[in-house]
């Protein structure tokens, strides 16, 4: 299953040091299967995006994925991908951006042909091959319709896929340079949200961070002393203030931390997929590690 992981201290930029595969050594972490995409996304100070990413295809790839990053930003975005729809190719490995923001997936929709033909002239936006991009497309289209609201954009184009198209999963996270949107729908999946004190619940520790599989890890010092938010695919220590999102539940991080979340899809989807519904290859993508 791809792993999600989103981060905001905004307003304040955080030092914080990512490894997409941390490549622990112990047999339990070596049984789990490579990923074929690993990304990190983030906002130079000036607002402008910046991704790195890597299909996981060669050593040299794995090398880059495993490699410390050290980044300084108000907001984050970290995707390991197992491909369910598109190539292993750089253009199909998350996160994407569009018109500024920077958004990953966590799912599978189908009915492609009848999203492209919804796009339209809005294909366009679409570099890649995956069902992720073309929704991001669609999200980018109606947050423009909505005058740049992108809580109405998201909902509104996530209404649209429940009721038009096959769907497994569309767990999203999206950022700005200072914002923070995350969708989970419908139950399929999980996806958490920590309301991060500084210094933890303890109040004294440092961010340090690892998800079970052994692939991403995130530390930050800087998170000792400044408030933060995580939205991420597992609980990744041991605070009990994770809180597992609702179905349906549309959640906003603003410049300030303040957070508000209400249930945008409150209504099943209409043509509901499960994993035997599913191809071999995105079947596999979809199961817990």
């Amino acid at each position: 299953m791809c792993r999600l992981f989103g981060l905001i201290s905004s307003p304040h930029r955080t030092h914080a040091t990512f490894w997409l595969l941390d490549a622990p050594d112990s047999l339990s972490a070596q049984s789990h299967r490579e990923p074929d995409g690993t990304g990190l996304g983030y906002f130079e100070a000036d607002g402008t995006p910046e991704v790195h990413k890597a299909p996981i295809a060669a050593y040299e790839d794995r090398a880059f994925a495993r490699e410390a990053r050290e980044i300084e930003s108000a907001t984050f975005l970290a995707h390991i991908r197992y491909a369910s729809t598109g190539g292993l190719d750089m253009r199909n490995t998350h996160p994407f951006e569009q018109d500024g923001r920077l958004f990953a997936h966590n799912g599978v929709i189908e009915g492609l042909d009848e999203l492209d033909r919804h796009l339209g002239e809005d294909r366009s936006l679409v570099r890649g091959d995956t069902d992720s991009e073309r929704f991001f497309a669609l999200v980018t289209r109606e947050t423009a319709a909505h005058g740049g609201d992108v809580s109405a954009g998201l909902a509104t184009a996530a209404r649209w896929v429940a009721e038009h198209l096959p769907l497994f999963a569309l767990n999203v996270v999206l950022t700005t340079a200072d914002e923070l949107w995350a969708l989970r729908y419908p139950a399929t999946h999980e996806l958490y949200v920590l309301r991060r004190p500084p210094g933890g619940h303890h109040g004294a520790r440092h961010l340090d961070h690892a998800g079970r599989d052994g692939h991403l890890r995130v530390r930050s010092a800087r998170l000792g002393a400044l408030p933060s938010v995580i939205v991420a695919s597992e609980p990744l220590d041991e605070s009990p203030l994770w809180r597992l999102m609702d179905p349906g539940e549309l959640l906003h991080i603003g410049p300030d931390l303040h957070t508000t979340s209400r249930i945008a899809l409150p209504d099943a989807p209409a043509h509901p997929l499960t994993l035997a519904d599913l191809r071999p290859t995105a079947a596999a993508s979809q199961r817990p590690a």
